[in-house]
């Protein structure tokens, strides 16, 4: 059988979340996969090495400036179709095979329209609608993600498998003193911090923790706020509170921040915080647990799923709740620990083999329907 896959969001330069998920499904289903022949569709030419050789496996690239899915895409489709076309972070294209198999990651789109411009709402509805009425099957990230298109009538439950994603191995504690603090003084880190990773997003909810922190410095903590990640929609009402609660000494903006600086972030850290009011999966929660980090994170979506028993699950509306247990978890000895030994168990829950041997029976099911 030969598995097309838009492979176009692994070749990113600075990789996310819908870009790592990309890559690192596709290096383990490369890997497990001993049978079936692959085409990987990019629009521009991937990194040497991205993928590991194999006479399996042929990279197609076709370049096009706009438009690249629905039009260069849908031409190598109507060429030369694959038997099944797997769609792991984007919109099927226009002509596809009829046996398509797409990811949705959420629909955070749907409970936060704010948190999008209107272009790109009105693009996430219509391509969420489109992908769930024409794949022959759909993965979803999380029990909570195929609930939510249950819910709003996108698909049927019995056409959704959930195939939780992995953690990146590359990220583990980070027990070398001096390589940590060669991160965090190239970052100009050289002070006690909580960490926050992700784009800064309306939908992230930052401001949460942000009027949390004028009460731990109150409290007698000297404590700062390390924020990784890049600017997204809305987020310029984030660096005016900043200013207004006068913790622009206190709050420091990286920016995006390589993987391979992570982990000694995330190891350096006294605590990871993610209020996020939605996530469809939440990566940095297990990132920071594999590294040692205590995790205090929002009840809300699929964020319980992928914390479990390992983090501190929160109000995302209550401020009060966030800077008490923050102190609680800062300076209780007892409870970090825990929380920690927690977090390493709960990370190892979720791997990329596991979530590879998920997908790729979903594609030889499809294949041979």
């Amino acid at each position: 059988m030969l598995i097309g896959v838009d492979a176009s969001r692994a070749a990113a330069l600075q990789r996310t979340g819908t870009e790592n998920y990309t890559l690192h499904l596709l290096r383990s289903l490369l890997e497990l996969d001993q049978q079936n022949r692959y085409r990987l569709y990019f629009n521009q030419r991937p990194a040497d090495g991205l993928f590991p050789p194999s006479d399996r496996c042929e990279e197609r690239i076709i370049p096009f400036p706009r438009l690249w899915t629905h039009l260069r895409l849908s031409v190598e489709m109507a060429r030369s179709a694959p038997d099944v076309l797997f769609v792991p972070a984007h919109v099927l294209p226009v002509v596809h095979p009829r046996r398509s198999v797409v990811t949705v990651h959420d629909l955070g789109y749907l409970y936060y329209p704010q948190a999008h411009t209107p272009w790109a709402g009105r693009y996430l509805r219509w391509s969420t609608a489109y992908n769930a009425a024409n794949a022959a099957h759909i993965l979803a990230d999380s029990v909570a993600t195929r609930d939510d298109l249950v819910k709003h009538g996108l698909a049927r439950a019995e056409s959704i498998t959930v195939a939780y994603p992995g953690l990146n191995p590359l990220y583990h504690r980070v027990e070398d003193e001096r390589a940590r603090r060669a991160v965090l003084e190239r970052h100009q880190i050289t002070f006690p911090y909580v960490l926050y990773v992700g784009t800064l997003h309306s939908r992230k909810n930052l401001n949460v923790v942000l009027e949390a922190l004028p009460e731990l410095v109150k409290g007698g903590l000297d404590l700062h706020w390390v924020i990784a990640g890049k600017k997204g929609w809305l987020y310029e009402p984030l660096f005016a509170r900043v200013h207004e609660l006068g913790l622009d000494e206190r709050v420091h903006f990286l920016g995006f921040v390589a993987d391979e600086d992570l982990p000694a972030l995330f190891s350096g850290a006294l605590a990871f915080v993610l209020p996020s009011l939605y996530e469809g999966f939440g990566f940095p929660v297990l990132e920071a647990m594999a590294c040692g980090c205590p995790v205090l994170c929002s009840n809300a979506s699929s964020v319980p799923e992928v914390a479990g028993d390992a983090a501190v699950l929160l109000d995302p509306h209550d401020a009060g709740q966030w800077a008490e247990v923050l102190f609680s978890v800062l300076t209780d000895q007892s409870l970090r620990q825990g929380m920690i030994e927690r977090g390493y168990r709960q990370s190892t829950r979720f791997t990329w083999p596991a979530c590879a041997a998920t997908v790729l029976r979903v594609l030889e099911m499809v294949g041979k329907g």
